[in-house]
């Protein structure tokens, strides 16, 4: 069966973009789907100082694993700033220093949710460019504005945006099981 890995780009405990990816993901059939909460992953911050004394860190060391089992990728980035979360950056740093290809050449559904009418558009665009050169075949991106009244009752209630989920869904599925 295939398998995909699916992480919210925060560290928050009620993270809207953890629950974008539970919604996203539970479209997806017939697709082992491994969900990864980066507050499993305590890392140090990246420098190449501690990386030349201590090495790469152990939790990098099974994530990294991990990442190698993937047929795929759904990420849903939240955005501090209009970049991406301390938690996650760091995070990709250290991967990137077990393989440069961090998403190792596999397609990548990518995400963004937020409170505010841009839906995380700026982080969005900042990992459109940026996962390429770190291996994401990107097969498409979502955005979901305002998560706060587009999301209730744990479902998106806009009928445009419903709609838009789902076919960039079945069309990043479709590609896996290709």
């Amino acid at each position: 069966m295939k398998k995909i890995i699916a992480i919210a780009g925060s560290n928050s405990q009620k993270s809207i973009n953890k629950t974008l990816i539970s919604y996203a993901t539970g479209l997806i059939e017939n697709i082992e789907v491994m969900s990864i909460d980066l507050n499993d992953y305590v890392l140090p911050i990246y420098s190449v100082d501690f990386e030349a004394e201590n090495g790469i860190p152990t939790a990098i060391k099974r994530l990294d694993e991990l990442f190698n089992t993937a047929d795929g990728f759904v990420v849903s980035l939240a955005e501090h700033n209009g970049s991406y979360t301390s938690v996650f950056k760091n995070t990709i740093d250290w991967l990137s220093r077990a393989n440069m290809k961090v998403w190792r050449e596999k397609p990548v559904l990518l995400m963004a949710t937020s409170p505010g009418g841009r839906g995380g558009a700026s982080v969005l665009q900042s990992a459109s460019a940026y996962f390429p050169f770190m291996g994401a075949s990107i097969t498409d991106t979502f955005s979901l504005p305002s998560f706060y009244e587009n999301f209730t009752n744990g479902k998106i209630k806009d009928e445009i945006l419903k709609e838009d989920i789902h076919s960039k869904v079945h069309k990043f599925q479709t590609t896996i099981i290709s």
